[in-house]
């Protein structure tokens, strides 16, 4: 294969990538402030979320087995595909439903949404390992890029949805966004090269479980790392923000919407630049995989020290004034950290994973992902409605403790393997 198809078709599923995850952050968006405008609590908000990380759990290990039973072009357009459905079949929400009805309805569809976003998701990131060069600290730099670009294009998409509900309303909004992601799924299948894996029939399932205790310590130090995120991110800063910024009215309800929405696209954006530009800040060309292990599990104390403090200034703050400065620059400090520490954790499931079973290896790794998005969301609502953003904030900085200590076991793993003398 030539050094161009590598590159197009790098580009080819970054585009399909991108297409998606403005789409999947404009409709969380759409869905948490038009249910809370609806009276709905943050336990209930909460719901809504955990259908969609449910089957992100259940598709990461499925989908591994498919990409490597049927290829990682055919995951990468059900993802596409399956997000159109899910646009579509949420613009027939009838708000005559009663609250249980439309709970359900949505838990559903972000259940299939879920399953969208982790086919796109295992379909893009096992393809970087597949294409890109192996030589000068590539690897690092292509994922690093894909993630980064991610990131901020989802951060986009959060500033794109409350603009929309904001304008167009909810129903409108989502027909939309599937009449877009119709033409670029046309488009992508149309101009996608050749150089993708097209699968074996001899797969099976069984081999998504990983017997690498590096690739099993990763992906715990990994559940726990976007677990310390979701906690606060999912339901309790935007409904906080919330109640700060409106005052009541529905010229004031969308002012905080767009408020909400641009720290929201902001935090994404800045975090996915910064994702981007990791292998530059840690010098990653001129270093070993093993170094780069031994640095995860410092990032993520960094990562834990940020909302303990935040934590602390919400229970002296209360509802004074300075409170939304200091939240808004330590949220922005936490999400740089973050991103390094995540996007050196997408490198090495890349770096340690071998390449006959990479879409396995990854899937199962974005499983863990999954099961801790899922865990902050639970979390996250139930800790606003016990202990407001005080309480959300010190169950994040607990969580990413947890997972600088699995970051360590798999740096000594690694090491073990490496020189088992």
């Amino acid at each position: 294969m030539t050094a161009a198809r590598p590159l197009a078709a790098y580009a080819a599923v970054t585009a399909a990538y991108w297409a998606f995850m403005l789409t999947d952050g404009a409709l969380r968006m759409l869905v948490l402030l038009r249910f809370h405008t609806l009276g709905f609590s943050p336990v209930q908000l909460a719901y809504l979320f955990v259908l969609y990380e449910v089957a992100g759990m259940a598709t990461n290990l499925a989908a591994g087995w498919l990409a490597a039973r049927f290829g990682l072009t055919a995951t990468l357009y059900a993802g596409l595909a399956i997000q159109i459905a899910a646009l579509g079949a949420l613009a027939l929400l009838d708000p005559g439903w009663t609250v249980a009805a439309s709970v359900a309805f949505v838990m559903a569809v972000q259940g299939a949404s879920g399953v969208a976003k982790d086919l796109s998701k295992m379909s893009a990131k096992s393809a970087v390992k597949l294409l890109a060069p192996a030589e000068g600290g590539a690897l690092f730099r292509w994922v690093a890029l894909l993630t980064g670009s991610k990131n901020a294009v989802k951060g986009l998409g959060f500033l794109v949805g409350t603009v929309l509900l904001g304008t167009l309303g909810f129903v409108a909004s989502v027909l939309a966004m599937a009449v877009a992601l119709v033409a670029v799924l046309a488009a992508v299948a149309l101009f996608m090269p050749a150089g993708l894996p097209m699968g074996r029939k001899g797969a099976k399932f069984t081999e998504v479980f990983s017997r690498d205790p590096a690739v099993n310590w990763l992906s715990a130090a990994r559940l726990f790392l976007f677990g310390a995120r979701d906690v606060w991110f999912v339901v309790g800063i935007p409904v906080f923000f919330y109640g700060v910024l409106s005052d009541g009215t529905e010229a004031g309800n969308r002012a905080a919407f767009f408020q909400i929405g641009t720290f929201m696209a902001v935090w994404i954006v800045l975090y996915g630049a910064v994702q981007a530009a990791a292998p530059r800040l840690l010098r990653a060309a001129s270093l070993p995989v093993e170094a780069i292990a031994r640095r995860a599990a410092g990032w993520a104390l960094g990562v834990a020290a940020i909302p303990a403090a935040l934590a602390l200034a919400a229970l002296i703050g209360g509802t004074a004034p300075w409170l939304v400065a200091v939240m808004v620059a330590g949220l922005l400090a936490f999400g740089a950290v973050f991103a390094v520490n995540s996007s050196v954790h997408s490198y090495l499931i890349l770096a340690l994973g071998k390449s006959e079973r990479i879409t396995l290896d990854v899937g199962f790794y974005y499983m863990s992902n999954a099961a801790g998005r899922l865990l902050g969301t639970l979390l996250s609502g139930l800790s606003y409605q016990v202990g407001g953003v005080a309480l959300c904030l010190a169950v994040a900085s607990a969580m990413a403790l947890i997972s600088a200590a699995c970051a360590r076991a798999m740096s000594d793993a690694d090491r073990t393997a490496a020189d088992p003398t």
